[in-house]
Formats: structure tokens, sequence, C-alpha cells
């Protein structure tokens, strides 16, 4: 959608936001006495550092392959066009490396979790083989919902708009546990998540669906609750994106946006979550690659601002914990500088983990250059990396050993027990946005099921698409179905296959994916309803649809297209669980953007 948020200032909330409950075991405090002794034992793990290991703990770059000593032939060659080694094993010891990230698909680091076990049992053996032995800090983004990147055998969870429209902080709470636990058992120890970025801009290209909603203070509160879930989990979480990332209409991975947001609508949109986290004990948060001139008039982004991370974020807000770079390959953060500055300008900044260069042997002796020429002390090399080592130990990293069991794996990864607690999660974030006529719940006598349209591929899996996946759904309940994927632009002779196919059906359910207002899926849709036969939208990502569906008599919101988010859906429709979803966040008329066609907390009910 291209429109504006209706008014940035209706969505406005206070700056205050109470913490939800304790912190967890990883963002837990120590007493002060308790702190100086751990650090006096980190301090001299560091001094017994050369410069080039302090300067390698800083560094998570990316890898190809599933093995850190043995990719196949094509991932080795992956590895030396861009890294110069062959494996990742070669590549920590070449560059001393602190820690690495895991991604799915293009990495091709993750296929199941015995495989991801092996993986991380590789990384921490080539880490105590380094002179100064110490074990990797492994992260992920694994956000769940639309950016996940552990799919087979792991369990699929709602993400952060699902959970917001959930509106339960005990939900958000265990979402986060949930995952963390699973983390652990694979020796994943830092998550990049939650998102804190409060998604006040329908047309939000990067963020929309990753965030809990539009409301500062409600954002906050889930934000807090899943910080503590994660980090009670042994997980250290990260909030993100510093200062916020929510009202962009450019990606930062494209280019460099900027905030408009005056000094106090950033004290009342963006900061709330952030506090939120700072007071829930988060102990990283990343940075953003955008402008905040009213933060910092120097038009350098967010990740190489002084002004922003030492004197917001650490001096204004108060953290002390790791501070993260957002993936120093993005455009954002390369517009005005070379790729050998870029990571010098973030350290100066007051950055301490430098996440994904485009070229860590550029990057790396950018940094080392820097330090031999004084630009960067040796002091400051030693701040960061005790922060770094605080992590690894509050993770359990520097004591007993650091490799993970099979044993472990099989008992929590995918555990039955998490499958049911994230499907009974899942059931209360489905949204039922209108039902006019009482076309929902299906009644008994309507089994016979046309599942239409737009059909994603699940975010880790392309084998398995939504519109069959949704379809298998209501096939275990007891419907016989006819299922026909159209798209995200479907021509005319999907649409007249669509329609061909509605006939004799007693319902028709159609997915749609970003409908804009020329976006083919409204044709599509407008061609069923004229069938006559009972059509139910489900818009399987963005509650934004609706408002170019006109006509539409039942719709329903997923947030997301994974299993966990389609059978609840599918169940909501069959009348099997009441739908309980409230909108976190408004949903503008598409022909009227200064008003609003659904608020924010609107969601039906059967008994309604």
């Amino acid at each position: 959608m291209q429109q504006r948020s209706l008014s940035r200032r209706s969505v406005l909330a206070s700056a205050t936001v109470v913490a939800a409950g304790a912190t967890g075991v990883v963002g837990a405090a120590a007493t002060p006495a308790v702190a100086r002794k751990r650090d006096d034992r980190l301090k001299k793990i560091i001094s017994r550092m050369s410069v080039e290991a302090k300067i390698g703990q800083l560094f998570v770059p990316y890898f190809y392959g599933t093995s850190a000593t043995s990719p196949n032939q094509f991932d080795q060659e992956r590895n030396l066009a861009e890294l110069g080694v062959r494996t990742l094993a070669e590549l920590i010891a070449k560059y001393h490396i602190g820690g690495v990230i895991y991604f799915s698909g293009w990495a091709n680091n993750i296929q199941d979790p015995h495989q991801i076990a092996d993986l991380t049992n590789g990384v921490q053996r080539a880490s105590l083989a380094l002179p100064t032995p110490i074990p990797s800090l492994i992260s992920i983004d694994q956000e769940h919902g639309a950016n996940v990147r552990i799919g087979s055998g792991a369990t699929q969870l709602p993400g952060a708009m699902a959970l917001g429209a959930g509106r339960s902080l005990s939900d958000a709470r265990a979402a986060g546990r949930i995952s963390g636990t699973e983390l652990a058992a694979l020796g994943i120890h830092q998550n990049f998540a939650p998102v804190a970025d409060v998604n006040v801009n329908p047309a939000n290209p990067i963020i929309n669906v990753r965030s809990f909603g539009a409301d500062a203070r409600d954002v906050g509160r889930m934000v807090a609750a899943q910080v503590t879930g994660y980090q009670q989990a042994g997980v250290v979480a990260c909030a993100k994106h510093f200062p916020g990332h929510g009202d962009t209409g450019e990606d930062s991975h494209t280019g460099l946006p900027v905030i408009t947001h005056t000094r106090e609508e950033w004290e009342r949109i963006d900061a709330p979550p952030f506090r939120a986290a700072i007071a829930a004990g988060v102990d990283s948060i990343m940075t953003a690659h955008l402008q905040v001139p009213a933060l910092d008039p120097s038009n350098d982004p967010a990740t190489l601002s002084p002004t922003i991370l030492q004197g917001v974020l650490r001096g204004e807000l108060g953290f002390d914990g790791v501070i993260v770079t957002d993936a120093l390959n993005m455009r954002g953060v390369r517009t005005k500088y070379g790729d050998d500055r870029v990571p010098v300008l973030a350290l100066k900044a007051g950055a301490d983990q430098l996440l994904f260069p485009p070229n860590i042997d550029v990057a790396y002796h950018g940094v080392l250059a820097a330090v031999r020429a004084g630009e960067i002390t040796e002091a400051r090399l030693d701040e960061s990396v005790l922060r770094i080592l605080r992590l690894k130990d509050k993770a359990g990293l520097l004591d007993g050993s650091p490799y993970v069991s099979a044993k472990q794996v099989d008992r929590v990864v995918g555990a039955r027990k998490h499958l049911n607690e994230a499907a009974r999660i899942a059931e209360r974030t489905t949204t039922l946005l209108v039902n006019q006529r009482e076309t929902l719940p299906l009644r008994r006598k309507q089994k016979k099921l046309l599942v239409v349209g737009a059909s994603p591929a699940f975010p880790t899996d392309s084998t398995r698409t939504t519109v069959p996946e949704l379809a298998r759904a209501f096939d275990e309940l007891g419907y016989s179905t006819t299922r026909l994927a159209t798209g995200r632009t479907p021509d005319a002779a999907a649409i007249d296959a669509a329609v061909a196919a509605a006939r004799g059906r007693d319902a028709v359910v159609v997915t749609t994916d970003n409908v804009n207002a020329t976006s083919a899926q409204r044709t599509l849709v407008a061609r069923l309803l004229a069938t006559g036969v009972p059509v139910i939208h489900l818009a399987v990502r963005n509650p934004y649809d609706i408002a170019h569906l006109p006509g539409v008599r039942a719709s329903l919101v997923s947030y997301c297209w994974t299993e966990v988010e389609l059978r609840a859906a599918a169940r909501v429709i069959a009348g099997r669980v009441e739908p309980r979803g409230k909108l976190p966040v408004p949903i503008q008329r598409a022909d009227d953007p200064a008003k609003v066609l659904f608020r924010a907390g609107h969601g039906l009910s059967y008994c309604d």
C-alpha cells in the first residue's frame, strides 16, 4: 500500500512503559561485588589477547555451508570467492572470529536440527583451537512469523504482529521462552529478536508485520515480555532497530531512510519499546541504518552516530549492554563511507559487535589499521570485548563445555508440548475483521471448499506454499477441498480458472498477500464475489489488504503464512475455536486515507 498512516500522532502513546516481570536468567543483573569479580576474571582473559584477537571478537560474519569444516564443493567455492577461505573453520582461524550468524536459504547453513547441532559443535571446536581459546557466540534471526530461519523440525511460532493481535503478555513471553529453549539446545545463544519498532506507517516495506503494532506502549510491553522469555531460556535477546525503524517508506537494505519525527515524537513513538527492553534487562540492542535529524543533524546513519549510540542510547537511556550493528552489507550504511571505514566509524560511534561485513578482509584490516594509527585505542577495543565476553559468560559459554548433544536436540527441539503451546497461542491471534450475515463460522453442510489465491512459499521451505497447506489443514478438519494457487499477480486466465473452480463449491476461501490499489488480486476477489458462492477472505500477511477489497462479507487476518498460523486460521473459519485477535494497527480507507476503516483494537467474535 502506498498511503501513509492516517496520522502518526493518532497512534502515539505514553513514553512511560512498565516493564513486564522480572528479568530472565541471561539478563539477570549481578550484584556490584559479583559483577566486579566477574569483570576481573574476564579482564584477565582480555589481557592475554593480541590486538588481532580482540578485533576478531567484534566481528559476526556470514559464511556458506552446512559444516564448519567440510561444506560441499559449491559452498567451498563461494566461501573462497567471497571470504578468501574454503571453510568457516579457516575463517575463524584467520581472523580470530568471535561470533557467526546462521542463515537458511542463500547461505545454506540450515537443513535440520541435528545438522545445526553438528555445525555448532564444529564452530566451537574451531574457536577453542585459537591461540586464546574462547567459544563463539552464535547468532540467528529467528523472529518467527515472516522472518524465520529454522523451519523443519523446530517449533514455529506466531510472529510479532500476530502476538500483538493476541494481546497476551504471557503468550509473548511463552513464545520467547519456547524459541529460546530450542535455540539453546542447538547451541545458538544470541537471537536478533524481538523487533522493537513501532509500525505507524502501513507502507513500511521492511518492518510491517515484524512489529508488534502501532501503539508504542503496547509494543513496549510485548517487547519486554519477549525479552524476558528469551533470556529466561538462556538466550541473549536483541531489541532492534534503534532508534526506531517503524515509520519508514524505504528499505534500509537498499537505501538510507530518513525518520522525520521531531524529538518529542521520537520520545513518544519510538523510544518506549527500547526503554521497556532495557528495563526488562535486555543484553543487546541492534542499530538501524537510517537518519534521524532530530537526534543527530549530521546526516550520518544511526549506526555510525556517536550522538545517537553514546549520547542517546548509552547516556540518556542508560544501556550498558552490547550494541550490535545491523548488517554492514546493507546499502543504508554504505552510502557515505567505504567498507573499510564503516566498521571503524561504527566502533567509534559506540557499537560493539560488527555484523555481516560485506568483505571481512577489508573490514577487519580497516579496524586493524585504525588501531595501529591510534584512531581507535586498545582501551576502546577492550571495552567492547569485555561487553561481548560478559554475554558469553551469561550464556554459559565460558564455564564448562560449549558443545551440544544429539540427545538434547531430540528432547527439546520441536517437542510435542512446544508444538501444542504454539498452536494454542496462534489460535488466540487470528483476527476476524468482517462477518456480515453470519458468513462465519462455516455451517456443517458447507463441506466442499475451494481454497484459492496468493500462495507465498513458507519462509524456510520453498517446497511448501500457502494454498496447498491451508487446503490440507481444512482436509484434516473433515472438508473436501479443491485448491488453486493463483499467485500475487493473477492473470485473466488464472482468474477465469478460479471462477470456474468456484462453481459447485459450498464456500470459497481466498488468500491475499499485500494487496494494493492496482493489484490483480482485487479483480480475483471481485470475480469470486460475483459467483454468489460465499467468499471468505484471509489476508495471510498484511492486515491492510481489506481496505482494497470492498464487498467482502467475511475477512480474517493471520499475519503470516507459516503452518502454525494457517492451521489456526482454518480452525477459526471452521468454528472449532473462537476468533480472539484484535487489530494491533489501525487500517485506513483506501479511497480516503485520512479516515479510519478499522481502528486498532477492532476484532469480532462469533458471539458478536
